[in-house]
């Protein structure tokens, strides 16, 4: 089955397709490939774009879309763009003005989904949806503790429709799905592959996730990419997946996880796998209160 059918339905009656495509640019990566490999990957099938203000790629992202809406291979309504907004613009008379900047570099009306990049107040995000700049709105990084203060804060118009955080078989996060299940929002999901040794604030020290035997091998057995199982492994759970690539053979590659399934008892091995452990610490947020990681999850 293709990804574009496989979709998850959101709390507020929209639809997210189960596998995204990530957006950060190592920075020895030229952005130009960038606009190459979101090419590649809409021709692959992929539908679902993740990109941020702070990313500072909004352009390349939406002129390789607009690229591929003008010759015809998608519509904008088959695209579903993310965007969000970061830590200095929290403010909240500066929240739609962070958002108009992305929609401006990216020249698109709207995005699919606004998410906070780390954790603060709503209100303000709840007024881009009322203006039509964002159809959803939701968050990422949000522990349970800081869930439960906007689920419960009086004259909440939307719940958001995600949180979106690090997880993958070194750090299932099966505490937060369950919790993220009971109350109908999405977990999306980053670093689905561990995180690359390009990326400044990864220690050189983690563990390579693609180089566990336990994966490995269970690779082999199936006659696929550890990386297929990874994501995989994520999907079969109820996780939105985002995969970041600029080899146009694993971009393909990623759209073959549709066309296997892990049984049960390998879905419980790769659960065993789990040791709690973050690529992205978030250490530039140490001493914040708002801090997310300071929580069990």
């Amino acid at each position: 089955m293709s990804s574009v059918s496989q979709r998850v339905a959101l709390n507020d009656g929209h639809f997210i397709p189960v596998l995204g495509f990530g957006t950060t640019v190592p920075q020895k990566v030229p952005k130009s490939e960038l606009i190459k490999a979101t090419k590649i990957a809409i021709d692959a099938g992929f539908r679902h774009f993740d990109s941020a203000y702070l990313y500072e790629i909004e352009e390349e992202v939406g002129q390789a879309i607009r690229s591929k809406i003008a010759d015809g291979t998608v519509k904008r309504e088959d695209i579903f763009y993310t965007s969000k907004l970061w830590s200095t613009f929290h403010r909240p008379e500066l929240v739609r003005s962070c958002l108009e900047m992305s929609l401006k570099k990216a020249q698109l009306d709207y995005v699919d989904l606004y998410i906070i990049h780390f954790p603060m107040p709503l209100q303000a995000m709840e007024k881009c949806k009322d203006a039509g700049l964002a159809k959803s709105i939701g968050v990422s990084n949000f522990n349970r503790r800081q869930l439960e203060m906007i689920l419960n804060k009086p004259g909440l118009k939307y719940k958001p429709v995600c949180n979106q955080v690090e997880c993958h078989v070194y750090l299932n996060q099966s505490k937060m799905l369950d919790y993220c299940k009971s109350k109908d929002i999405a977990l999306v999901a980053y670093c689905t592959l561990g995180s690359s040794r390009d990326a400044v604030w990864v220690d050189q020290k983690s563990p390579v996730l693609l180089d566990d035997p336990v994966l490995c091998a269970m690779a082999k057995k199936y006659k696929q990419t550890p990386a297929l199982v990874a994501l995989r492994y994520l999907l079969q759970r109820g996780i939105v997946v985002l995969a970041r690539s600029f080899n146009e053979k694993r971009i393909k590659e990623n759209m073959q996880v549709f066309e296997f399934q892990l049984t049960s008892e390998d879905m419980k091995v790769l659960d065993g796998l789990n040791r709690n452990l973050r690529y992205n610490s978030g250490d530039f947020f140490n001493g914040h209160p708002n801090h997310p990681f300071t929580d069990e999850y």
